[in-house]
């Protein structure tokens, strides 16, 4: 049972919870006869097109769906516990927690290249959740979180989306319930399936995370300075009330350093790069204009608070001619 590659012409945005529960009737019928009794596997980040997916196929076949989390150890702060919490704790899912955070760094050390960052992280994301899968028995389909854009932009724009790249003796049949709908329509969906807010707001986030933010070849000590920072920028956009009006923002951090002034002393530190954009379709994006207070306080609270870093410069090029992550 294969859902068409192409979104029909007279397919109606879903902008309200009426609509998006008549998608939601129409997803739980179509999940229950495609799956019948047996179990689905879905890799799922936390991200929220793979928690949508997730709701869904909890209120179509429950305990039959089995969510596989692998922390990659590139995911923003508290991202992992927050998955756990709500999916495990709240929603009472089968849940697997797998931490590779050491695997993936190891395999990453000198790797600078962003294809070849984001082929490594992919490839061995796939592997672990491959060795997850053959440790569960009576797995008959693979879920994923593939939305409108991932079909229009797989044409090599981008080498890792979504997993779909398992060994070829592992072949499941796909459920990907979302796989026509934009990422506007994949929130209203989510509120309405009772998703907590925090979640169906959270942003997109890539699959290979903070490895496509910590420019050029990944160092712990880099990496651990992007998340503190990148939670902070979070905070006081949460603060100033910009959370809810900016589709993306995030921090970027590139592996060459500058001079600046600490304590009345030279020294070396990195800069943080932020980028916050709109966008509706993630086709094309446009810059938020950030209010100079909040940029000064969030300039003033990363200098200060985060180890390394010394600079903070702002983003100002719209998509296209730039794309929305850096690599």
């Amino acid at each position: 049972m294969d859902l068409p590659n192409k979104r029909p012409d007279d397919m109606a945005r879903i902008t309200t919870e009426e609509l998006a529960n008549k998608f939601i009737e129409e997803q739980l019928a179509f999940v229950r006869q495609q799956v019948g009794d047996k179990k689905v596997l879905l890799a799922l980040s936390g991200g929220v097109d793979s928690s949508v997916v997730a709701a869904l196929l909890i209120k179509a076949i429950g305990k039959q769906l089995v969510c596989v989390h692998v922390n990659h150890g590139l995911m923003r702060k508290g991202e992992s516990e927050e998955v756990v919490e709500v999916f495990k704790n709240q929603l009472d899912a089968n849940l697997v927690y797998i931490d590779a955070t050491d695997r993936f760094l190891d395999l990453l050390k000198d790797v600078a290249e962003p294809e070849k960052k984001r082929k490594i992280i992919g490839g061995e994301f796939i592997k672990v959740f491959d060795e997850e899968a053959r440790k569960l028995e009576g797995i008959s389909f693979l879920a994923q979180g593939t939305i409108y854009p991932d079909i229009l932009e797989s044409d090599g724009v981008k080498a890792h989306h979504n997993v779909g790249g398992l060994p070829e003796d592992m072949q499941f049949e796909l459920v990907e319930p979302v796989r026509l709908l934009y990422k506007d329509e994949v929130r209203v969906v989510g509120k309405a399936l009772g998703l907590p807010v925090s979640m169906v707001d959270r942003q997109p986030f890539p699959g290979p995370g903070l490895g496509v933010r910590c420019l050029g070849a990944i160092t712990r000590d880099r990496l651990h300075a992007l998340r503190e920072a990148d939670a902070i920028l979070r905070e006081e956009f949460d603060n100033a009330g910009l959370a809810g009006k900016v589709w993306q923002y995030f921090i970027s951090v590139p592996d060459f350093k500058s001079v600046g002034v600490k304590n009345d002393k030279r020294y070396e530190g990195w800069p943080a790069i932020i980028r916050a954009v709109n966008t509706t379709d993630a086709m094309t994006a446009t810059i938020e204009e950030i209010p100079y207070a909040v940029l000064h306080k969030i300039t003033a609270r990363i200098t200060a608070e985060v180890e390394g870093i010394n600079r903070v410069v702002y983003d100002l090029t719209p998509k296209p001619v730039g794309t929305i992550e850096w690599e």
